[in-house]
Parts: structure tokens; C-alpha cells; sequence
């Protein structure tokens, strides 16, 4: 069924529909707006609702971040295939201004990243990557700023002896 439904609708389009309806998502108002074809590119947003909302009325901050936690994970399995090990390891989360309305961020991922990824883990090393999310509000004002530390190493029958 499941590869059906890739192959009908694509993989990107599939994760993106799936993702929307993730029940941690759906309750926090996180909608995933896109995922390019080749997962290089995720847009998100999450609106302001009575049930993402602070003490203070602001954007809950753990919503901000589990609106971005996933994307640079699944982004570097999706593209560097099932030869490799990929988790988030670290994550830390700098508040810049309070969240007044909807916010969004937009992820994306180089091919010189993916290529210093291989040249680091081709002999079976971790490799620990930082990359760094911005969430900003509609008129494009920086929210809060997220880094990302992942783990990827290659998978042990794929390493060369």
C-alpha cells in the first residue's frame, strides 16, 4: 500500500501530507507547507492558537521547536540513502522575539554539505554536522534561531575494508 501511495503521489508530497496530519502537529497548528522532490528544501509554518499560546500570549516555545526538530534529520536520510546512519544528536534554541502571530521557517540542504558528509564518513567515522534553522514571524522578523547537531555515520556493510 505504502508504495502505492509513493509512487501515485511521491515520496515528498506523501511525507508532506502525512506530516500535516501527525498528531503533534495537527494539535500544535504546525502545517509543513512543502518538501521539494529531491528533499534539498522544507518549508513549515504554525500559526497562533489558543493551543500553542503562553502565559503571555506569544508562540509556545516548545511548539517553535518541535516545529523544526525533524526536517534536517529526514532531509539527510533522504538524501544520503539507506547506507547511512542518521539521528539528531543536540539541539539547542535561541528566543530573539516573542512569536505575536504565524511563523515560519525554511530549511535547506547543499550539495556541499551532503558531499563533506561523505568525504567525512567514507572510512566508517561519525560525522556530527551543525546546521542552524531561523524561525521568523510575517513581516519577517527573527523569532528564534535553532542548531542542530546530527550524528551520520555509514552503516557498517556499507563501509570499504
Amino acid at each position: 500500500m505504502r508504495d502505492w501511495l509513493t509512487r501515485r503521489f511521491g515520496k515528498a508530497r506523501l511525507l508532506r501530507w502525512l506530516m500535516t496530519l501527525y498528531p503533534p502537529y495537527l494539535g500544535a497548528g504546525v502545517r509543513v507547507r512543502q518538501i521539494s522532490a529531491d528533499f534539498r528544501e522544507v518549508r513549515v509554518s504554525m500559526g497562533l492558537g489558543w493551543y500553542n499560546r503562553n502565559y503571555v500570549g506569544t508562540q509556545f516555545g516548545g511548539s517553535l521547536y518541535s516545529m523544526v526538530d525533524p526536517f534536517f534529520m529526514l532531509m539527510l536520510m533522504e538524501n544520503l540513502g539507506r547506507d547511512y546512519i542518521v539521528w539528531d544528536k543536540a539541539a539547542a534554541i535561541d528566543f530573539i522575539a516573542p512569536g505575536k502571530g504565524p511563523v515560519f521557517a525554511r530549511f535547506s540542504i547543499e550539495q556541499a554539505l551532503l558531499d563533506e558528509i561523505r568525504r567525512q564518513t567514507a572510512t566508517g567515522d561519525k560525522y556530527l554536522p551543525q546546521l542552524q534553522v531561523e524561525i521568523h514571524d510575517g513581516s519577517g522578523t527573527l523569532v528564534a534561531r535553532v542548531d542542530k547537531t546530527l550524528y551520520v555515520r555509514l552503516k557498517p556493510q556499507a563501509r570499504q575494508a
